[in-house]
């Protein structure tokens, strides 16, 4: 089965608009994806929205056409792919302070961001040698793919970037240096974010590359790319590589890592309990309740039944 002919629909989307009232917006929505069989999670926030969609070609398209008609939503972007099986359990729409958290509740999006940059054009930009190539994902997600030749700032979480960008900007700023930055991410959502931190910094020449990796994947030839590996997405198809074609990286269902088939070998690696990234940092009391959540999936599994304890990750 080729890649187009995948059962399940999955659309990726954010869109950043300031919502008079987002609270009101979550029932409607929610009993909408419900009734179209669509799963998965989606954000609400004063700010805007952002989550990812499975389901039928038909639910997936009445739903998008429902959030293309909330306030400030009309012509809003997303992104669609493909996937064997439904990447989620259930569906969830949820009230939070930021649809992407940066801990900077000044910044806005919608006033200040940087220059977009098609994927078509994102080569020439990043070969520039004056230009700086910034990774804003986590490392966790850095670690299975990035472009070639860009700064991974090693983040844990997203809220970790400014500070990691008013360092390195001290340091650029002593050598005499005003480079052009042109940032990266998943689809797009955090580069809204950081681009527009960096403006407010006060560096002018800043690039988002539009749509992010998976729109780069999705129309950028694989002979003509600059990714190197996979990009980690936040769903049970855990990677994507080029022509956004399933990947070959599995979960880590204690850590939410990604997992190589090397790391299955490691004597570390125990699945639903361990692997060689989280090991270290869990104890053995964790480890004895994961393998429980462990027995209990599996007895769901054999018994045909989803396990609502395996949640899918949440959008980034």
């Amino acid at each position: 089965m080729s890649e187009t002919d995948l059962p399940i629909c999955v659309a990726a989307l954010y869109h950043f608009t300031s919502f008079e009232d987002h609270r009101a917006l979550r029932e409607p929505l929610l009993e909408v994806c419900q009734q179209q069989g669509v799963k998965g999670s989606l954000l609400l926030a004063k700010e805007g929205i952002n989550g990812t969609i499975a389901g039928s070609d038909e639910g997936i398209d009445r739903v998008l056409s429902y959030i293309d008609q909330l306030p400030g939503c009309k012509g809003f972007d997303f992104k669609k792919s493909r996937s064997r099986e439904m990447p989620f359990l259930r569906m969830k729409v949820r009230l939070k302070r930021e649809i992407v958290t940066m801990g900077q509740p000044d910044i806005n999006p919608l006033s200040c961001v940087g220059r977009y940059v098609e994927p078509k054009d994102w080569n020439a930009l990043i070969s520039d040698p004056d230009v700086v190539v910034m990774d804003t994902r986590n490392d966790y997600e850095v670690a299975i793919g990035t472009f070639r030749g860009a700064i991974d700032p090693d983040l844990k979480t997203f809220r970790q970037f400014p500070e990691w960008f008013r360092e390195w900007r001290k340091q650029v700023e002593a050598q005499g240096r005003t480079p052009k930055v042109a940032m990266f991410c998943t689809g797009g959502i955090r580069c809204e974010k950081s681009t527009a931190f960096a403006r407010e910094e006060g560096i002018e020449d800043v690039y988002h590359l539009k749509g992010g990796i998976l729109k780069y994947l999705e129309e950028v030839p694989e002979e003509e790319s600059l990714w190197e590996g996979e990009c980690f997405v936040f769903d049970q198809r855990v990677s994507v590589g080029h022509g956004l074609k399933l990947g070959q990286y599995d979960l880590c269902h204690a850590c939410r890592a990604p997992i190589s088939e090397e790391d299955k070998k490691s004597s570390l690696f125990e699945e639903g309990v361990s692997c060689p990234h989280c090991y270290a940092t869990r104890t053995e009391a964790q480890r004895h309740r994961y393998r429980e959540r462990q027995r209990q999936a599996q007895l769901a599994e054999r018994r045909g039944r989803s396990h609502l304890g395996d949640e899918a990750m949440q959008p980034h």
